[in-house]
């Protein structure tokens, strides 16, 4: 079985994020980390895995990035500091 993964990296605590899907998190995750994907990440340094769900269905994985990029920010640090008060480094697993 195949999952998906949806994610969200920051600069630093409360900076900048950016939220992404994938099927291979810990591949996606050193990819951001090294500065090997060109744009929006590697442009303003952000590369820490802060918070991922985990998902059986593209489709699902899909439209949850769809609607966490269209929340408004209070609510994605809410989400982030649930799970992850202390905006640790993520392992994936």
């Amino acid at each position: 079985m195949r999952l998906y993964y949806v994610y969200i990296l920051a600069s630093r605590r409360n900076g900048t994020l950016y939220i992404g899907v994938t099927n291979d998190l810990a591949r996606r995750a050193g990819q951001h980390k090294r500065g090997d994907v060109p744009g929006f990440t590697r442009r303003y340094g952000v590369a820490t895995l802060v918070y991922y769900e985990t998902y059986e269905d593209v489709g699902e994985a899909i439209a949850r990035e769809k609607q966490l990029k269209g929340w408004i920010r209070a609510w994605k640090l809410k989400l982030i500091e649930a799970g992850n008060p202390d905006w640790e480094e993520l392992v994936p697993t």
